[in-house]
């Protein structure tokens, strides 16, 4: 056997925490995402010890080329036999038990693999680490990846549906084992006034769901209204009228989450609008500005954030 395959990684434009409740929201495949190469391991030098005791092998390396972790495995129990990092093993055991479980090809339990994997951004961006290696761990076994997720981290599943999408899309969680996917164009033309703003922290967004989950009142209103935000970006034609729908997802999602606005907390003499995407308090947010990227980047960049991606450069393109 021998695997390659890429993912891509992802951003929610609308629908933060309320995709989870069936509302629609818009998410973007980036360029940016994660690779997989597996490799069964030639055994003539040495078959006898690799027929009796076979091993899955695996590397992890960052966008740099260096490695972060590295792990053995005995593949049909999955204990660990060695590794650099004891939780990070134990994670992607977890995965690997529950992709098995689901899979109905079983040779991957007999033959010794060599798995290595490699980001293609910073592993501090959140753009997707965990979703893209749950679908690409799902290609391998050849299971679904929406199962495999809710077996493991669990979640709506966009950020899966992003990792093999060609283009924007529309979500929609309808139950556990059902959603609509739908592609859609997102170029708007304002599209160069539009940019992505790493907060210099990767956010845990359980953190965020557990908040939202806690708020008692209904949401069945809110989830329309979002439902709503989400079909009038698709149309929107000026960048006036753009930075008034994020506003109003702002003050909704707020209304659940308790949590400050990034404007709010950084950016409060911002001439744009700034929108938090998925992770209120850290990974990306979108940024909205009239001033040319200079402009916009010196102001970011006084406040010591230095990472600010235009939207054409971050973007999935075939």
């Amino acid at each position: 056997m021998a695997f390659y395959k890429s993912a891509n990684g992802k951003l929610l434009i609308t629908g933060e925490y309320f995709v989870l409740d069936g509302a629609k929201a818009l998410a973007m495949p980036t360029k940016y995402g994660q690779q997989m190469q597996v490799e069964e391991v030639d055994r003539t030098s040495d078959s006898k010890d690799l027929l009796l005791n076979p091993i899955f092998t695996w590397r992890s390396n960052d966008a740099f080329g260096e490695t972060w972790f590295k792990a053995q495995f005995q593949p049909k129990t999955f204990d660990i036999l060695q590794s650099s990092d004891e939780a990070t093993a134990k994670t992607l055991q977890n995965i690997l038990i529950n992709a098995s479980a689901l899979s109905e090809n079983k040779s991957l339990k007999t033959k010794a693999y060599n798995f290595e994997t490699w980001l293609t951004y910073p592993r501090e961006w959140g753009l997707g680490s965990s979703s893209t290696l749950i679908y690409l761990i799902a290609q391998v076994f050849e299971t679904n990846p929406f199962l495999l997720l809710e077996k493991t981290f669990g979640g709506s599943g966009y950020d899966i549906a992003c990792a093999y999408a060609l283009s924007p899309i529309i979500y929609k969680l309808k139950n556990k084992n059902a959603r609509d996917v739908n592609a859609v164009e997102w170029q708007p033309p304002f599209s160069s006034s539009l940019y992505f703003l790493y907060l210099n922290k990767k956010q845990n967004s359980r953190d965020g769901i557990a908040l939202y989950r806690a708020n008692a009142d209904s949401k069945n209103a809110a989830i329309e209204e979002i439902s709503e935000i989400t079909e009038a970006v698709l149309t929107v034609k000026t960048l006036h009228d753009f930075e008034r729908l994020i506003t109003d997802h702002e003050r909704i999602v707020q209304s659940f989450v308790h949590l400050p606005r990034a404007k709010f907390l950084y950016f409060s003499d911002f001439w744009g609008e700034i929108k938090s995407l998925g992770a209120w308090g850290g990974d990306f947010v979108l940024v909205t500005s009239d001033r040319n990227e200079d402009a916009t980047r010196l102001y970011f960049s006084n406040k010591g954030f230095d990472t600010l991606i235009p939207f054409n450069e971050i973007k999935f393109e075939l």
